[in-house]
């Protein structure tokens, strides 16, 4: 591909490239025709420094295969990919309107219930694409498409990448894939990622639309990545005041710096964010419980201390070490899940916990670590030997006290409270409802799929999935499955081509063969019929064949002067021809039965038109009047009266008196008029 603009190349031979709607930094994204289709879509086109990498290519074709296995109503559909001579592109679903980009700039910072309404379908969308094994890897708010009509769908999913252990998340040349911003630790600092990847774009997009400002900011990318690895994203609420703490709750969870403390995937972000919307939509402004599911454990524990600040290095000891205790994360949260916590017993001295990114935390010292020594004799400071005998027991009491009311709490808030999502995939919409209330859940329908394998009406997918751990009375979102996708052919009949077309591509059907014809009933250029006929239900992009009429067959008359009516009438009737032979007329050099003349004379006509001919009568007789005995010129006035010619003979014996002797005709013979006459003159 050369860098010239693309506007007007017909690339794959189809897509007629139009003006460019969009450009970042791998792709720019164009209008275009589908000619093929005659729709209008959306094409992706990667820059030509990307799409010369063979293995970019590679790895862009099935990254593009994947992303098109989506089918979502927030997701961009993918309809196509393609390389056109090293150019790489995908047709997509062409969205008009505008960006979340957008709308953070005119309405940021805004409500949270106006903020997670605009949230609640990314996150739909992100969670079917988890389901599928997907992950989106570049979720921010300029990939966020907002519709005229208020449809919220999430674009560039042609650059996700399946799901996997430690996904790499490197273009070719160690060139990071993403948007700073938005860029998880484990991104920045190990270069890989999976679903929770998203989940913490999701979490900053949150705090963006909140306060309509990114979360971490500098003057180069390598701060703000920096920032992501070693800061956590602050609460809402510190630069917009009134925002409840279940919502900073959930930034906090979404955009936990350990991805172990994330939610899981897209599928546990979209429970959360519903619980969360429900709140808000009670008004309800604090929720101590909800707060309390939703805060990371690691904040939760660092909201425990009395002491966030790291302390002086010489005030860091344990039994007399006077090196720094640290704790590693995974050994924080392997000692919170059994209840014991660094600095719990036994120490007289705040115990530094190292939290993700190498925040320390201090935990709260014994309350009687500072207290003074008594100067009296029978003080602790004169028996600290008594002291420490008693002491022991107790703290370790206290420690083992301290240890099972916690290991308790986090039992209940943990798991005890939860309950399992019971399995009703492939049940029947009455069966898997009656159990899933039988099990204390509430029940929701969302919009039907269609499914190559589930029978129309069974459950495809519910939300939470099955075996997932909720709380009673939660809402499960059922999928059912359509059937297989199919749509039925709508009428055709006395369409044009055009309005066909458009017909058809409504239901996702396509224009097979055009077949013309002549038609007396059907316009020219519409459609007389189509095969499959109008009701028959077809799978998407299957071909109807179009029989488009030519309009009225044109007959060719003929010259038939001169020839047999008779015959001339049945050729013409047989043609489709009405023949009128109503006239008839003598003459002397056509034959009888012959024609003398047609209307038209020659040319083409219609079926039904009319044909007039002109017969013959053959020559008109005349009777010869019998004139002899008559003087010659008598006779020869009367005959030549009569249209006769009159020759005259001498009869045999001719005696000179000039009288008729005989007649050639004779008389009372009927002969053609202007016939001879032979007279004999005596």
């Amino acid at each position: 591909m050369t860098d010239r603009e693309p506007q007007g190349q017909l690339l794959d031979g189809r897509y007629l490239v139009g003006p460019r709607v969009a450009r970042g930094g791998m792709a720019s994204v164009h209008e275009a025709v589908d000619q093929r289709l005659h729709r209008t879509v959306a094409v992706k086109i990667m820059h030509p420094g990307l799409g010369d990498d063979g293995d970019f290519a590679a790895r862009f074709v099935r990254e593009a295969r994947a992303a098109a296995r989506l089918s979502h109503p927030n997701i961009v559909a993918v309809y196509d990919q393609g390389d056109d001579d090293g150019t790489l592109f995908l047709a997509m679903e062409l969205v008009t309107g505008h960006t979340l980009r957008d709308t953070v700039t005119k309405e940021a910072p805004m409500p949270p219930a106006r903020a997670l309404a605009l949230l609640e379908p990314v996150v739909s969308a992100l969670a079917a694409a988890h389901r599928a094994g997907i992950i989106h890897r570049d979720v921010k708010p300029e990939n966020v498409l907002i519709a005229d009509d208020g449809r919220v769908k999430v674009a560039d999913f042609g650059l996700a990448k399946a799901i996997g252990t430690d996904t790499q998340h490197t273009a070719t040349g160690g060139v990071l894939i993403g948007t700073v911003s938005y860029l998880a630790p484990e991104l920045v600092s190990e270069g890989t990622s999976d679903a929770r990847a998203d989940v913490y774009a999701v979490g900053v997009v949150l705090y963006e639309l909140l306060t309509g400002s990114k979360p971490h900011e500098g003057d180069t990318p390598i701060q703000v990545a920096y920032k992501h690895v070693h800061e956590d994203v602050p609460a809402p609420s510190l630069r917009v005041p009134g925002i409840p703490a279940y919502v900073d709750a959930l930034v906090a969870r979404a955009t936990a710096r350990d991805r172990t403390q994330r939610p899981a995937d897209a599928g546990v972000l979209l429970r959360h964010v519903h619980r969360v919307s429900n709140a808000l939509a009670a008004g309800v402004s604090e929720d101590v419980e909800l707060t309390q599911d939703l805060t990371p454990l690691l904040a939760a524990v660092a909201a425990a201390g009395v002491d966030t600040d790291e302390p002086p290095a010489a005030d860091q000891h344990r039994l007399g070490d006077t090196s720094p205790e640290v704790w590693e994360p995974e050994e924080l949260a392997d000692l919170a899940a059994l209840g014991v916590l660094p600095g719990s017993a036994g120490d007289t001295e705040a115990t530094t916990v190292v939290a993700p990114g190498g925040r320390s935390v201090a935990a709260p010292a014994r309350p009687d670590a500072a207290r003074p020594t008594s100067p009296h004799p029978g003080g602790s400071a004169a028996h600290p030997a008594r002291r420490r005998r008693w002491r022991g027991p107790v703290a370790l009491l206290l420690a083992l006290l301290l240890a099972a009311g916690v290991g308790l709490g986090a039992w209940w808030f943990g798991w005890a409270r939860y309950t399992t999502v019971p399995t009703v995939l492939g049940q029947t919409e009455t069966s898997a409802v009656a159990e899933l209330e039988e099990a204390g859940f509430e029940v929701d329908l969302a919009d039907g799929v269609y499914s190559e394998s589930v029978d129309r009406g069974d459950v495809v997918s519910s939300s939470p999935g099955p075996g997932d751990r909720v709380l009673p009375g939660e809402t499960v979102t059922l999928v059912l499955s359509l059937g297989v996708e199919k749509y039925p052919v709508p009428a055709l009949e006395g369409l044009t081509e055009g309005e066909a077309r458009d017909a058809l591509e409504q239901v996702s059907l396509e224009v097979g063969r055009v077949k013309e014809k002549f038609s007396e009933t059907v316009e020219s250029g519409r459609v007389i019929r189509h095969d499959p006929g109008e009701g028959r239900q077809l799978r998407p992009g299957s071909a109807v064949d179009l029989v488009v009429s030519k309009g009225r067959k044109p007959i060719n008359v003929g010259d038939w002067v001169g020839e047999d009516a008779d015959r001339a009438q049945a050729v013409l009737e047989r043609k489709g021809l009405v023949v009128d032979r109503a006239q008839e007329q003598f003459d002397d050099t056509v034959p009888e039965g012959a024609v003398i003349a047609q209307t038209p004379q020659s040319g083409t006509l219609f079926r039904g038109d009319t044909v007039t001919l002109v017969v013959s009568l053959g020559p008109e007789l005349v009777e010869v009047p019998n004139v002899r005995a008559q003087g010659v010129e008598s006779a020869r006035q009367e005959l030549e009266a009569l249209g006769f010619v009159v020759q005259t003979v001498n009869a045999s014996g001719y005696l000179g008196l000039g009288f008729v002797f005989s007649q050639d005709p004779g008389g009372g013979q009927s002969v053609p008029r202007g016939s001879t006459i032979t007279l004999s003159i005596i």
